[in-house]
């Protein structure tokens, strides 16, 4: 079997290269002996910083791009301006198959520009979008998406999110035959906006995913689906929400096994799910634990092969 290669954006984030480095490190004892991971940065900067953890020469590839887009950089701007920034370089080794996914923890702007630009949307795709999940209270996660890729979605982008959320959740969560629901204002199938209203008619008759009707947020923790679909406004906003809750609960100092999973680090990051080749955008602030497990679910995403089966799945019609 071939090996599968791992493009890490050492200079995004708001802690790199420290916590770039060293979650990558940390990040070995968790990938199969298969995985390679391709660090892209200042090679002097990265050699330097990976001295301290006493590792053979060969354990990561590095590749040289000695400039960084900010956060704070206008993405399409930056990315014709910095050609030789990590982001850029990441693209250009993603779009030759140099590398078999690229994740950073860098300015998302860039990333989904990067994006579009490079290896583009899967034909058929109306609209790439980001995921997130949230800990169920029984265990396991719900899929939702869209979580601020797209403020503003048609009936049919909705319809195709289900799509999207679905066999994420199967191939890279494990979940078998997930249930996918319609985020509204109430249960009924005439409730909601004239965008829900429209986008519930279509659901209804799908064939692509096992649809179980709307979903209100009083059950976004619930088990009553496993996919939440929804605008990226909205998605937005609860993803924001449940890490608020986090925030609250570490504030009153406040211990308990289920709220500790609604922090940011256990999951890593988001993938990009549409696009032609794996692309995973990790939270600005990521340390080094939420590093770690942004490589190891960019991974998980090479290896579960789900932007094939995502192409399969649009171009089956």
């Amino acid at each position: 079997m071939a090996r599968v290669r791992i493009g890490i954006d050492i200079m995004g984030g708001d802690f790199a290269p420290e916590a770039t480095i060293d979650g990558s490190v940390l990040a070995l004892p968790h990938l199969a002996d298969k995985v390679d991971l391709v660090l892209i940065g200042d090679e002097s900067l990265i050699k330097s910083k990976l001295q301290k953890h006493n590792l053979q020469e060969d354990t990561f590839e590095i590749v040289h791009a000695p400039e960084n887009i900010e956060m704070g950089e206008h993405p399409t701007k930056a990315l014709v301006k910095k050609p030789n920034s990590s982001i850029a370089v990441g693209f250009h080794l993603l779009k030759k198959g140099k590398i078999d996914g690229f994740a950073s923890a860098g300015n998302t702007g860039a990333m989904f520009v990067g994006g579009y630009m490079s290896v583009k949307p899967i034909p058929g795709i109306l609209r790439p979008c980001i995921s997130s999940v949230l800990p169920k209270l029984d265990g396991g996660v719900n899929v939702i998406l869209d979580v601020g890729a797209n403020a503003d979605c048609k009936a049919d982008v909705l319809y195709q999110f289900g799509i999207l959320g679905s066999l994420f959740a199967e191939y890279v969560c494990g979940i078998t035959s997930p249930r996918v629901g319609l985020l509204n204002i109430g249960e009924e199938e005439t409730k909601g906006n004239m965008l829900t209203i429209a986008a519930h008619e279509l659901m209804s008759d799908s064939r692509d995913f096992n649809f179980c009707g709307n979903i209100e947020s009083r059950h976004l923790f619930d088990d009553k689906c496993d996919v939440i679909v929804c605008d990226g406004f909205s998605g937005n906003i609860i993803l924001k929400q449940a890490e608020s809750i986090y925030n609250l609960i570490e504030k009153r100092n406040i211990k308990d096994e289920y709220f500790n999973r609604f922090n940011y680090e256990n999951y890593g990051g988001t993938p990009i799910l549409g696009l032609n080749k794996t692309v995973v955008i990790g939270h600005g602030i990521s340390n080094k634990i939420a590093i770690k497990n942004m490589i190891v679910l960019t991974a998980d995403v090479v290896e579960a092969d789900l932007t094939t089966k995502i192409l399969n799945n649009f171009n089956n019609d």
